[in-house]
């Protein structure tokens, strides 16, 4: 096996990284040599979840890796803006985007209020939109990107007539909606890129992840066979965001899917070992 790391050399920043799968992909492309950005609403605690954007600079610097921590709300245009500033001026370039931030909201569909509306679109579609367009020209001029828009399985149609209770009881129609619109705007810009050595794909987890976010708010499926480890997470989202420029694009991809495909088993989140299931 090379020595050399996947990241190395490479700049990345990835958003909603003060938990779960954002986190775990920072500290992963830390750990295979990038420079990472990470982005999240606060420095500070969630009042009901664990993890803050501290504590994974921290863990990204006691890798040996390099943290720049960026935090912001993506729900607002004018963050957005600054956001793609502040990369730039920090970190110098962005060779790697992880659009991992989201906004879930799982109710009946006459619950939607126009605020959930609103914020949904903003954080699911308008910043992964907007983050792009701030980023894809530096990427254009050095012929050289992935970008990685992290997807869902709500995404996909209900199949009729034997809609599952989730379905029927309501729960991931808003949620889906805008996963789809990222799917869409995936498979429509590495359209636009093809050939330039730029990647633009989704990727979406088979099942639930096993996050401590999940397990607090208590999201995961009682049917182990329904919860995906997230070291299989972290493993497909790093393949995707390295190997040759622009070689694996306009894919909307399970997780398990593109493993199998690329012949690959996960590690650990460090990358030191393989990952035992």
């Amino acid at each position: 096996m090379s020595n050399k790391r996947s990241a190395e050399g490479l700049v990345a920043l990835v958003t909603g990284a003060s938990r779960g799968i954002g986190a775990a992909i920072a500290r992963r492309l830390a750990a295979e040599g990038a420079e990472v950005g990470i982005v999240a609403r606060s420095m500070d605690a969630h009042p009901h979840l664990p993890g803050t954007l501290r504590q994974t600079a921290l863990d990204i610097r006691a890798l040996g890796g390099r943290a720049v921590a960026l935090p912001g709300d993506l729900s607002d245009a004018l963050t957005r803006r600054r956001i793609i500033e502040d990369a730039l001026g920090r970190l110098g370039r962005v060779d790697i985007l992880v659009n991992n931030a989201s906004a879930a909201f799982y109710m009946p569909f006459e619950r939607y209020s126009e605020k959930r509306y609103r914020v949904a679109f903003e954080i699911n579609v308008r910043a992964p939109f907007d983050l792009t367009q701030g980023l894809l020209p530096g990427m254009r001029d050095r012929k050289r990107g992935w970008i990685l828009n992290i997807s869902a399985n709500t995404a996909r149609h209900p199949e009729a007539p034997d809609y599952d209770d989730f379905q029927r009881q309501g729960g991931g129609l808003l949620y889906g909606m805008t996963k789809a619109a990222l799917d869409r705007f995936s498979s429509g810009l590495a359209a636009e890129v093809y050939g330039e050595g730029i990647s633009v794909n989704s990727l979406m987890p088979v099942a639930a992840v096993r996050t401590p976010g999940a397990e607090a708010l208590g999201l995961l499926p009682e049917d182990p066979a329904l919860v995906e480890p997230l070291e299989v997470t972290v493993e497909a989202a790093l393949a995707m965001c390295t190997g040759a420029p622009g070689a694996i694009s306009g894919r909307i991809v399970t997780t398990r899917q593109i493993l199998d495909e690329l012949g690959r088993a996960p590690r650990t989140l460090d990358g030191l070992a393989d990952f035992v299931e």
